[in-house]
């Protein structure tokens, strides 16, 4: 991974109620040295704890309850995309990024599925996980160029006799596509939260996909936001 540092500390949020907690989980010491040495120069992301396997990983979630955690992908003991199901399972509001040499359709799916915010190859520039996860931790999902396109092939074109969505469900759609969560799109159109994730629901349905994610491509490639 590139150790580039163009966006050293002024690029982050104003992080005046603290800085980003990470728990990095890597199966690689050089990885996890590497990525903590580059945080280390930053203002506003800290290093709470390092992670070898996936189990490991969500021990350590519950004990030190970072804001975002960078996930490696194939590890020994639990993989990646397990253990980010069992942390998104036990600590909803604890973001994930994926960050893993592998571009296969099937694990981007399945991180992103599995509750991962962001999805990142190991030879992105370190000023990129930064941001990442900084995105991550403003509910943002961050994408590599390459996974995104990936996706966005994928979600182009949904099956020709898909069920047209409501003016409701578009809606929901445009504020899924901005990065909402339930419980804000909820708010933002004054339903319920459960009436919220019944329309995310129909909607991923009707155009065949798998998640919220895909749900913002298609909707940003249809120009519906």
């Amino acid at each position: 991974m590139a150790m580039s540092r163009n966006e050293v500390g002024g690029a982050g949020p104003d992080r005046a109620a603290g800085r980003i907690k990470v728990l990095i989980v890597d199966d690689h010491t050089v990885v996890r040295r590497g990525l903590r040495g580059f945080f280390d120069l930053l203002d506003d992301i800290e290093v709470v704890g390092e992670a070898e396997d996936g189990r490991r990983a969500v021990a350590l979630v519950d004990e030190v309850l970072p804001d975002v955690v960078l996930m490696d992908i194939v590890m020994p003991v639990m993989d990646g995309i397990a253990a980010i199901s069992e942390i998104k399972a036990r600590h909803p509001d604890v973001e994930i990024v994926a960050l893993t040499s592998f571009i296969e359709e099937d694990r981007v799916t399945a991180a992103l599925e599995a509750g991962a915010t962001g999805y990142l190859l190991k030879d992105a520039e370190a000023d990129d996980v930064a941001i990442a996860i900084r995105r991550a931790q403003a509910g943002e999902v961050h994408l590599d160029p390459q996974v995104a396109r990936l996706l966005a092939r994928r979600v182009r074109n949904p099956r020709p006799d898909h069920e047209p969505l409501t003016e409701r469900e578009r809606e929901v759609l445009r504020l899924v596509a901005r990065g909402h969560s339930n419980k804000e799109i909820a708010a933002l159109l004054d339903i319920t939260e459960r009436t919220a994730r019944t329309h995310v629901s129909n909607i991923l349905g009707k155009l065949d996909l798998a998640s919220r994610t895909q749900a913002a491509l298609w909707a940003i490639e249809h120009k519906a936001v």
